[in-house]
């Protein structure tokens, strides 16, 4: 995908491969993540620090990140440089070089982060990694997409080899550009670069299908350095890809609840009745409601003061939720929604390395990274009519929820 913007002299690049947390292999935990951070460590024609050398020499920036359902390579440089970038990135697609050493330095640097973001963290991992095993019951959708050290240490460098054989193929891949480059040089590049990468088929995708709940699920778990307490709770949604009119009025139902002061539950749960100190709400486990296939979830989260009462928070969510089913929205509050929801979209496809990252993963989820043009508009015809029937059916028996009981904040 090529997306010409001239506005700055600044390109940007992504390669998304269509592999994410639910992909990995049971008894892997973590293996997504970990073989994103094996194709940093160089390949047959380039050491390991070359990627970094090359890009920031160019004074340009580059990173990686693992998420459900994709796994995305992305580089920032002044748009001369555009052609080492594609070179970069053609040459590790080709094969990055694994070795016992970097798989073993690479575990212990995934284990350091997995102890500095979740278990040295308070409410680590809360509730991306905590919820998803209370509401799911199928490994792809219920395990721990960071990895557990066990798994992590076990991992074999012949199961990386076949890991990047199996997924790392190039018809597993998309490759956008977005920023100020002329297209047809653009394409040339791409072809010299890329055009003898060995072609390989994209793999049969698992099936990641799940039952809906019939019964609330909950679980709690006390987290030695968290000061307070928190609770979490999710509900399932339409099918993101499959069932896009279905789904957006659920992303409009979370902005009304809990984007900005004037939200529902923020006013009332924060403001008015003080029952937690913040409230937070939004469609998909790492907050990427475009970017994820089904099954997914609305959440929402909120932590609460020192003695404060869970039960009595989500008991107002169902009020509101109630409330909303039955009387709808207010007079401008559909307005106020909508504005919020496009523009929050047009912020974060702003800068052209998001912009070239969701090119990429639309074009692999759906088949139509077009939907850069059409979102904002589809949003905007989100109708009242549809938030309230996504209210309706956010009932407590289809409910997951997790409760974090605090351990005193390290103390």
């Amino acid at each position: 995908m090529l997306n010409p913007d001239r506005c700055a002299p600044v390109a940007g690049v992504a390669v998304v491969y269509d592999v994410g947390m639910r992909s990995e292999p049971e008894g892997r935990t973590g293996f997504a993540h970990l073989f994103e951070h094996m194709m940093f460590q160089g390949s047959a024609n380039l050491d390991r620090a070359a990627h970094s050398r090359l890009v920031q020499g160019a004074g340009g920036t580059f990173n990686g990140s693992t998420h459900l359902d994709y796994t995305e390579y992305n580089d920032l440089v002044p748009s001369g440089a555009l052609e080492r970038v594609l070179y970069l990135e053609a040459d590790r697609m080709r094969g990055p070089l694994l070795t016992e050493e970097s798989l073993r330095n690479q575990i212990a640097v995934v284990k350091e982060e997995i102890r500095v973001n979740v278990l040295g963290k308070p409410y680590g991992g809360f509730p991306w990694l905590k919820l998803p095993p209370v509401m799911f019951g199928t490994f792809a959708n219920a395990h721990d997409g960071y990895g557990s050290f066990a798994d992590l240490e076990a991992a074999a460098l012949p199961e990386a080899t076949a890991f990047f054989g199996k997924y790392y193929a190039a018809g597993n891949a998309a490759l956008s550009l977005s920023g100020d480059f002329d297209p047809d040089h653009a394409a040339r590049l791409v072809e010299r670069y890329f055009g003898d990468v060995p072609a390989r088929p994209a793999p049969e995708r698992p099936c990641f299908a799940e039952p809906p709940l019939t019964r609330e699920r909950r679980a709690a778990y006390t987290d030695e350095l968290a000061p307070l307490p928190a609770v979490a709770a999710a509900w399932r949604v339409p099918d993101p890809i499959a069932d896009m009119p279905g789904y957006l009025p659920y992303i409009a139902l979370a902005t009304a609840l809990t984007d900005g002061e004037s939200s529902r539950l923020a006013d009332r749960l924060a403001l008015r009745e003080r029952m937690v100190t913040n409230v937070g709400g939004y469609v998909g486990f790492m907050r990427e409601p475009f970017e994820t296939r089904d099954p997914t979830a609305l959440v929402l989260q909120a932590h609460l003061p020192g003695g404060g009462d869970p039960d009595k928070v989500l008991a107002v969510v169902d009020e509101e939720l109630d409330r909303l089913a039955t009387d709808g929205l207010v007079p401008g509050e559909l307005a106020r929604v909508r504005a919020r929801m496009v523009t929050r979209v047009l912020r974060e496809c702003d800068p052209v390395v998001g912009r070239a990252v969701r090119l990429g993963v639309w074009e692999l989820q759906r088949g139509h990274p077009g939907l850069l043009r059409e979102l904002p508009g589809l949003l905007a015809e989100v109708t009242a009519d549809g938030v309230r029937a996504a209210a309706a059916a956010l009932r407590p028996h289809g409910r997951a929820r997790i409760d974090v009981l605090p351990g005193g904040g390290g103390r």
